[in-house]
């Protein structure tokens, strides 16, 4: 069975007629391992998925993006994939993912599913091919060729390549063994040993991938979120490197011993990421994609800086949107979250792209722990027990009143799983559980983040808050009785007070909270308004404010009557200082805050408000 794609855009009623979908859709990452688990054995599935989209709906975004449900060993949460055309029974089948897609677009949401092109699983036909295949004969080296092989150095090359590091901890070389047991060439894997590298110079590599690309447009997805798209194509000669690149930052610890080695110059660009002929790939893909007819989306994770390299990604004729971890990292701090406002504007403008804002996803710490940490603008790769423990109820004001920066900000917006519950990071979760390569390869040293990929809460009272669902009722039925298997990970106590069945329908709720900005955005069109900064904008007292001018002017009119649609000014303030803050009284009425933010005519500390100018 195949499904068509999705007719009517679910923010049609909002879009100017010229613009994509995607412009300024609000898109949900499921991680599919942690979202629901339908079938009772502790582990998330696609069916879970389809039995809560009512919630989506009701939560009012616009799209998903489902993070790998591949074919998958699982050594990397699914990043590993064996077969890019069929799903991992732990999910569930082929057809289940084309009965989600025909109910998510019959729900008026469309889907994204990931593309991981970097790299496949060791266990690839491919790449058990390359192993078992020998290299002194022509089919051998064809077959190597789709990956990275390479002939180790010293005396009997026995050291590896080159001195390249895993993003994940320790080398980024693995020595193979020969099929008559000799020890024989290295291969690359920029992750984990499992994840070998392919050889995008290779025309049979670029060609499977855009074989794959038209297998699920044809099924109907309206996207890929393209997982490293920087990494794809590696410096000609593979020159030394000796830092250890970092999750989103691209920077991480120097190993080489040569201080003066700067991943984030580019006048000395890492030799594996942001090489120039990544770009090609994309314009190839982005002619792929123009085949269809239903606006496909193209969404680059892409750790590059600065950040006028990472907009290169979204030039006319390659990728679509690119996600602005410049953002994300900007942490609970004013001036470094206006300065990254002010470039992410600034540079999108000269590429004519729309911008993305995220404030986390399935590889950072949970945005409402890292704002309670005594630094909120650290980025830590995991959080533990001996840690320090964030400020949970300090954390949680924070992520709210970021929640209305963010959905505030003209473009398009991504929301991970849980931002609308407000849920925080695990940090105190049993190392023994731990399951995240970066972990193990680390020997510890660093958590990794399994923290934020700990089972949704869905029903405060039942066994494993709810992960287990009973019936078609979703999140208000609680588990099956007596049948639900631990979730895959354990969810700390606290995940009970933000459950969903404690929120949805909950006056005050983080769920309502955002559910309200979403409406309000819709309606208002925030999404494609043009934006200022305000003149009550003052970082450095920790004062975020600006303004989203909506409707008038040459796109100004109604799509249903045609009718002009008078200019709306919204006004954004938020505090991030330590002292209320006055608001303005004669020229702007409140049209949204969160709990106890205005009191007396003024903005309290760590939230923040809407107001409509008159």
């Amino acid at each position: 069975m195949t499904t068509g794609p999705l007719s009517t855009p679910p923010s049609e009623a909002r879009n100017r007629p010229e613009n994509p979908w995607w412009v300024d859709a609000v898109i949900y990452q499921v991680y599919p391992r942690s979202f629901a688990d339908a079938d009772g054995d502790g582990m998330g599935d696609l069916a879970g998925v389809m039995q809560q989209l009512p919630y989506l709906e009701q939560l009012g975004v616009d799209a998903i993006w489902l993070s790998p449900f591949y074919v998958s060993p699982q050594r990397d949460g699914g990043y590993d994939v064996a077969d890019y055309r069929d799903v991992d029974p732990l999910f569930g089948t082929l057809e289940d993912a084309e009965a989600l897609l025909e109910a998510a677009h019959g729900a008026g949401l469309r889907v994204i599913v990931d593309l991981v092109p970097n790299h496949t699983s060791s266990a690839h036909p491919w790449f058990t091919e390359a192993l078992a295949a020998d290299p002194a004969t022509e089919a051998g080296r064809a077959a190597r060729d789709r990956y990275m092989f390479r002939p180790g150095q010293g005396p009997g090359g026995a050291q590896p390549p080159n001195n390249w590091q895993s993003t994940f901890g320790g080398p980024a070389w693995t020595r193979t063994v020969d099929p008559h047991g000799t020890p024989g060439d290295w291969y690359l894997h920029l992750f984990d040993s499992s994840q070998p590298d392919l050889n995008w110079d290779n025309p049979g590599v670029r060609d499977e991938f855009e074989d794959i690309l038209r297998f699920w447009l044809d099924r109907g997805v309206d996207g890929f979120r393209v997982d490293v798209a920087h990494g794809l194509v590696k410096a000609e000669g593979l020159p030394d490197h000796g830092i250890r690149p970092g999750m989103i930052t691209d920077s991480g610890e120097d190993v080489s011993g040569h201080a003066e080695e700067n991943p984030g110059d580019h006048a000395h660009p890492v030799p594996y990421h942001d090489q120039e002929g990544v770009h090609a790939v994309y314009r190839d893909w982005n002619q792929v994609l123009a085949e269809y007819s239903h606006e496909p989306v193209m969404v680059a994770e892409a750790w590059v800086s600065p950040l006028e390299r990472l907009f290169r990604y979204v030039r006319p004729g390659e990728m679509h949107q690119a996600f602005n971890f410049t953002f994300l990292l900007a942490g609970w701090d004013a001036v470094r979250l206006s300065d990254a406002i002010t470039v992410s504007l600034e540079e999108a403008g000269k590429v004519g792209a729309p911008n993305t804002w995220v404030l986390s996803n399935h590889d950072t710490v949970r945005h409402a722990s890292r704002f309670g940490l005594s630094d909120p603008t650290r980025y830590p790769n995991g959080l533990g027990a001996e840690d320090e423990q964030p400020d949970e109820a300090l954390g949680w004001r924070r992520a709210r009143a970021a929640a209305m920066i963010e959905l505030g900000l003209p473009g398009s917006a991504y929301l991970y799983q849980g931002d609308e519950l407000g849920l925080p990071e695990h940090t105190t979760l049993d190392d023994a559980l731990r399951q995240d390569p970066t972990f193990v390869r680390t020997a510890g040293a660093e958590k990794g983040r399994d923290g934020c990929r700990v089972p949704m809460p869905w029903h405060a009272e039942a066994p494993g808050f709810g992960f287990t669902l009973g019936t078609d009722e979703g999140y208000d039925a609680g588990p099956a009785a007596g049948t639900a298997t631990a979730p895959w990970l354990p969810q700390p106590e606290s995940f009970g007070a933000y459950a969903a069945d404690r929120q949805v329908d909950v006056e005050g709720s983080t769920f309502e909270l955002y559910r309200e900005l979403l409406g309000v955005r819709g309606e208002l069109d925030l999404g494609t308004g043009a934006f200022a900064w305000s003149g009550l904008h003052s970082p450095e007292l920790g004062v975020l404010a600006f303004t989203v001018t909506t409707g008038g002017g040459q796109h100004g009119h109604d799509l249903d009557s045609g009718e002009r649609v008078p200019e709306q000014v919204v006004l954004v303030l938020a505090n991030l200082g330590e002292t209320a803050v006055d608001v303005p009284e004669d020229d702007a009425a409140a049209i949204f805050s969160h709990h106890e933010a205005l009191q007396d005519g003024q903005l309290m500390p760590d939230s923040a408000a809407w107001f409509l100018k008159r």
